[in-house]
């Protein structure tokens, strides 16, 4: 059975300006998407889910899913807002939905086999997708220990033109995870890496910290356990106006309570993502540099 890639495609882009999940980037005007598409069937992935919102998958079909189609199984599913446990009360003023890990729930009952799980708009590299098919290929479905995540330098995953959120995480000897911390603002200034903690004081990161990307594996067995922490998270955080359900807040509490181990994978794959306008051009640079190394050939889908 081969593993599923699931590409969370819905966010608005608000910092970037626009649904960065279509912007056109490659020579012939491929999204970041693509390359992840085009990398993870080479690594042997089976089928792609795409989490959209409800207003763009008609555009979504006909810009991209339609051109997959003859390479791997397509899917999808719509996160929405209203997609909550029943009887739990909600600000009536939210607008969003509620993350990714309320995301990854809203393809639950498509998700029947081992799949990873990715932003649709970051770049994370050939091998990246490779370990991670090599990972998910030796999994039992039905079995809920075995996870995994492939971790990045922190130092590689920053911004020139503002500052980022990152999954700061912690990892045993034998690079297991043991949690993951979640900054919201971190940025070079001056010379070296800082965020902002809780009490809105400047920290210093070194740079060779392991970052989650979002870019997790997981099996169908652990769905269930999303599904009760979301009910929970809801009865806390349901009338909240920006609260938001992520995956590593149920990843740490499955590692808490010992229900999962969650393998960190390393590769030598470089991230590279548009989280400002103003990264764009690094973009490009950095996609037409792949081209002229032959990384990829002159038409993706042809």
């Amino acid at each position: 059975m081969k593993p599923t890639l699931l590409v969370l495609a819905a966010g608005l882009g608000s910092r970037y300006g626009g649904l960065k999940q279509m912007d056109p980037l490659g020579p012939q005007g491929e999204s970041i998407i693509d390359y992840s598409v085009y990398d993870a069937i080479q690594a042997g992935f089976g089928k792609v889910v795409f989490i959209l919102r409800e207003e763009i998958v008609d555009d979504f079909y006909e810009l991209f899913a339609n051109r997959y189609k003859k390479f791997i199984s397509i899917d999808h599913a719509v996160q929405r807002l209203t997609d909550i446990p029943p009887g739990i009360s909600v600000n009536p003023d939210r607008q969003k939905p509620w993350g990714t890990g309320h995301a990854v729930l809203a393809a639950s009952n498509i998700l029947n086999e081992p799949f990873a799980v990715i932003n649709g708009d970051d770049y994370y590299g050939k091998d990246a997708f490779r370990v991670m098919a090599h990972f998910l290929n030796n999994l039992d479905p039905k079995s809920v220990g075995s996870q995994s995540m492939v971790g990045y330098g922190l130092q590689n995953t920053l911004s020139e033109n503002g500052a980022v959120a990152r999954g700061i995480c912690s990892v045993d000897d034998k690079m297991v995870l043991t949690g993951v911390v979640e900054r919201t603002h971190i940025e070079r200034k001056n010379g070296e890496i800082i965020f902002i903690d809780e009490n809105n004081n400047e920290r210093v990161l070194v740079g060779d910290e392991i970052v989650s990307m979002n870019f997790w594996g997981f099996t169908p067995a652990i769905l269930p356990f999303f599904n009760e922490i979301f009910h929970d998270f809801m009865l806390e955080k349901g009338m909240e106006l920006k609260s938001e359900f992520y995956i590593p807040y149920v990843v740490n509490l499955l590692i808490e309570s010992k229900t999962i181990d969650v393998k960190v994978l390393e590769s030598n794959a470089r991230w590279f993502g548009v989280t400002y306008q103003a990264d764009r051009q690094n973009v490009q640079d950095r996609i037409s540099a792949m081209y002229r190394d032959g990384v990829y050939p002159e038409n993706l889908w042809a």
